[in-house]
């Protein structure tokens, strides 16, 4: 019999390597090879007609009903996951430790079991007791949750097998604490994490159970273990939020059955999380008077515009030390191309000065609609005068300083409209601008720096 060879898998990216080193050769990781088993082997047979059954192909044209879902008793958690759970689909969700992923998921399967579903919830990383503290602490001590504490999948899907009707939803915190004694490893490796999804994955599909994957996270706050798990999965989600703030936010980055823009916002409380229906007063909460680098930008999420507050602050340097740039919830590269473009098309001088950049609530912009709410707030904090009360300001900057229209300009002016705001300042658009709201196009950046001089 011929010796197995060995081979190391990397644990950041599932690179497979014949041989130990310190660097992976695929994602360039230091010290994330561990040896794993040996990859199996199979023969083709020369007939290839025994051995396998049939397939049947429908065709592409015929009508598919859309997939029934269940709502989840949290309506942000719904509106993430495109309406509710979809019987049979995987979801995976991801974030930082102690940010409030077994909390948001304990309330889940404590409002489904009260509603009559079947909820299991196996944890695998604290005891049955544990949890049911945390239940009491919830208010959810009376759920007819179906609680149990283990890490092997085979005694898991051993359990679930030995009944007649599988559960309505299948709760499993965590994958990277799952163990199958058929895989070699240790838990948390790559052949476990991947090994352990698939038994999973297929016993929901199997059995119509909509299944939630809780997922550890790295310090770059990707998940961990191998990218494959992402693909596996139908729906990946990332619980956000800084736990010195009071909100979270419920985001989708992978959605087989519904938008990956869509967003759910909570607030924690003494009590668990609490919903929040409109993040605009959040976010804009204890901003009564204008001041100087303060501007309000009508940001979008999916469907949902939401209104959050960027601040900037400018400190004149006296002697020839090198200024800083610091930013907080916006891309660095993109504040020093703007910073470049102001300094190059409207003649200011940023370049002995330290520019600090702050999204106000933690909130995290990708919007490149953010630019022209970023440039007012550096012109306001430069001239050191308020801009216009009760405004908001949105467009993307090119680099020849023009103001690019954007996409839903129509919403954001709405939702500027419904919180009390009354003039707003953006590209020309073709579409009306909605009533009780004053709108002033721009098209230059220089008009911008006018106006706020002025």
């Amino acid at each position: 019999m011929a010796k197995p060879k060995k081979r190391y898998v990397c644990q950041a990216c599932g690179g497979v390597s014949p041989r130990w080193q310190g660097q992976c050769p695929d994602c360039a990781e230091w010290n994330t090879l561990v040896e794993d088993a040996p990859a199996t082997v199979f023969s083709l047979k020369h007939d290839l007609s025994g051995g396998g059954r049939r397939l049947e192909f429908v065709s592409l044209s015929d009508a598919v009903k859309p997939p029934e879902r269940a709502t989840t008793g949290l309506k942000e958690f719904d509106r993430a996951l495109g309406g509710g759970l979809v019987p049979g689909a995987a979801i995976l969700i991801g974030g930082d430790p102690g940010i409030g992923k077994s909390t948001l998921l304990l309330q889940t399967a404590g409002a489904i079991a009260r509603k009559g579903g079947d909820v299991v919830y196996v944890s695998g990383e604290e005891a049955s007791a544990q949890v049911r503290l945390r239940a009491e602490r919830l208010g959810l001590a009376d759920a007819p949750v179906r609680l149990a504490s283990s890490t092997n999948v085979r005694d898991i899907l051993t359990t679930l097998g030995g009944h007649d009707e599988a559960p309505d939803l299948l709760v499993v915190d965590s994958i990277q604490t799952m163990y199958s004694d058929t895989i070699e490893g240790a838990p948390g490796t790559v052949s476990q994490v991947r090994g352990c999804a698939f038994e999973l994955i297929r016993y929901a599909k199997e059995r119509g159970t909509a299944l939630v994957l809780v997922g550890h996270v790295t310090k770059d706050g990707n998940i961990a273990g191998p990218r494959v798990l992402e693909h596996m999965v139908d729906v990946v989600m990332s619980f956000e939020g800084e736990r010195s703030h009071q909100y979270r936010i419920l985001r989708a980055l992978k959605n087989r059955f519904g938008a990956v823009d869509e967003i759910g916002v909570f607030a924690m409380a003494t009590e668990g999380l609490e919903e929040v229906e409109n993040p605009s007063m959040l976010f804009l909460s204890g901003r009564d008077a204008p001041l100087a680098g303060s501007a309000v930008f009508p940001a979008m999420e999916g469907t949902r515009p939401v209104l959050v507050e960027i601040q900037a602050l400018i400190v004149r340097l006296q002697s020839g030390a090198t200024p800083r740039r610091a930013v907080v919830g916006w891309d660095n590269g993109r504040l020093a191309m703007l910073l470049a473009v102001l300094e190059s098309r409207c003649g200011l001088n940023f370049s002995a000065a330290e520019v600090y950049l702050n999204v106000a609530g933690g909130y995290r912009l990708a919007d490149p609609a953010a630019d022209l709410a970023v440039a007012a707030a550096l012109v306001s904090a430069l001239a050191d005068r308020p801009l216009k009360d009760r405004s908001v300001w949105f467009g993307e900057v090119s680099l020849a300083g023009e103001i690019r229209p954007v996409a839903h300009g129509g919403l954001r002016l709405r939702e500027a409209a419904k919180l009390g705001f009354s003039s707003a300042q953006g590209p020309f658009m073709e579409e009306k601008a909605s009533r009780g709201i004053q709108f002033d196009g721009i098209r230059q950046l220089s008009q911008l720096v006018d106006r706020v001089m002025r």
